[in-house]
């Protein structure tokens, strides 16, 4: 192949022949993350005025010092979440690890389509996914995948717990009687409904059970289920809620489970945000009952710190999901009994994700990912507590983990947003979500940069705002 056309440094040569001016072109690229990643305080947590990005395709290579300082421009004027000022998301700055794992996966480009392709890494992720069972006490025999976001791994759980219970997966629903439900709380995520849509089963299949301070009500749920029976219905799973996206709260877990059970019905737990508790002693209290699960939702790429994407789906029985969701492709290779993870999931070809979790599982041990998850909960309280002291202020706050939502008392929503850009001004980017009708601002204290000096420091701005 002719490769005249391409700049020298287009590829690192098999035998390194050009190994020189790639590593040149290398220690350029991460000179330039390093100094973003380095000066990431002096940079605003969010800019809104970013500039014009040309995204014209050139007729000839351009020279590389130009297109690094177009890269530089995008990742100045891109949302900086490693400013201590950055508490409005459940976006962290990522663990060191988990660049260098993005940048392994992608100097290796296996694709988890099949073992073939990926023989070592294909797996390291299913060893990684029953350690990770084993650690939210899912019994042996438990095991999963991986996800581009939770978004996809509550579809999977649910796909699965459809095909369980009506057997649906070559025929389809069309020879339904009864129409499929599933129950979750008022606060649950809104990926519960795209999933309904993308199953056949329509939104209206999601059933919005009464939520106490955003935590599902058992007894509630009870009654739910019994009364679609009684309308005809066919109700087939649950969801219940560790985490929720506005305040962070955790459905009584272990209650669900015995009403789910009770009612034959499938039990999964959407723990994407709130699954990074299990690693801690001291606060793995507040998802007692996930055990009970039959699949589970989690998204290292928040409270573990993994760059994006990281998510995963894990399974009480395996099998379940082998049975229930398993799509053999003919032109992959026989793997010898191994299960090609491309034939497990809705996504196909894939990327190493698994290396990023990995490696920081490996840098930080369950001894630092406690810290930090402890940490998030002592510096919520830190707010929590300082927010409390503020009589001009309401809050809003499940206390589960470590979301504070707030909003200046009766004030209308456009002072919320007003409130919203004049602490962003002052250095402090605190998102705005709707909740039950009104504006909220809320905080999500993620950031392990983010410490006493910066609480002080936000209250200051806060009450000059107010």
């Amino acid at each position: 192949m002719d490769r005249s056309a391409l700049p020298e440094t287009a590829f690192l040569a098999p035998d390194g022949a050009n190994r020189a001016a790639v590593e040149a072109l290398f220690a350029q690229a991460s000179n330039l993350l390093l100094d973003l990643a380095g000066g990431a305080a002096a940079r605003p947590p969010l800019r809104l005025d970013g500039r014009f990005v040309d995204a014209e395709i050139p007729q000839r290579p351009r020279p590389e010092g130009e297109i690094l300082g177009g890269l530089r421009e995008l990742l100045e004027d891109a949302m900086n979440p490693a400013h201590p000022g950055y508490i409005g998301h459940m976006d962290s700055l990522p663990s060191t690890f988990s660049v260098i794992g993005a940048m392994a996966a992608a100097a290796a480009n296996n694709n988890l389509l099949s073992l073939e392709m990926s023989p070592s890494l294909s797996r390291l992720e299913v060893a990684l996914m029953r350690q990770l069972a084993k650690l939210f006490g899912l019994p042996a025999g438990a095991g999963g995948v991986m996800a581009s976001g939770g978004s996809l791994a509550n579809l999977l759980a649910l796909g699965v717990a459809r095909n369980r219970a009506f057997d649906v997966a070559e025929s389809g629903l069309c020879g339904q009687s009864a129409a499929p439900l599933l129950f979750a709380s008022e606060a649950a995520h809104g990926s519960l409904q795209k999933a309904a849509m993308v199953l056949g089963l329509g939104r209206a299949a999601v059933v919005a059970v009464k939520s106490p301070r955003d935590r599902l009500c058992p007894r509630a749920l009870a009654v739910a289920i019994a009364a679609a029976r009684d309308d005809g219905k066919a109700p087939f799973a649950v969801v219940a809620t560790a985490g929720t996206t506005v305040t962070g709260a955790i459905d009584p877990l272990a209650e669900i489970a015995a009403v789910a059970g009770e009612a034959g019905l499938w039990l999964h737990v959407d723990a994407a945000y709130g699954g990074a508790l299990i690693f801690s002693r001291r606060e793995r209290h507040r998802l007692a009952g996930i055990d009970l699960a039959d699949s589970v939702t989690f998204n290292p790429q928040k409270w573990l710190y993994v760059a994006k994407s990281c998510a995963l789906c894990l399974f009480r029985r395996r099998d379940d999901l082998e049975q229930g969701f398993r799509s053999p492709q003919p032109y992959m290779a026989d793997a010898g009994g191994f299960t090609n993870l491309g034939e497990l999931g809705p996504q196909g070809t894939r990327s190493a994700e698994v290396l990023k979790l990995w490696l920081t599982l490996q840098h930080f041990g369950h001894s630092g990912i406690a810290a930090l998850v402890e940490g998030g909960q002592d510096l919520a309280a830190r707010f929590r507590d300082g927010l409390a002291r503020r009589p001009t202020v309401e809050i809003c706050d499940a206390g589960d983990s470590n979301l504070v939502c707030f909003r200046p008392r009766d004030a209308a929503d456009s002072v919320v947003a007003s409130l919203q850009a004049e602490l962003l001004r002052r250095g402090f980017f605190l998102s705005q979500p709707p909740y039950r009708g009104r504006r909220w601002l809320r905080i999500v204290a993620l950031n392990p940069y983010c410490a006493a000096a910066e609480v002080a420091a936000f209250f200051a701005a806060l009450d000059a705002s107010l």
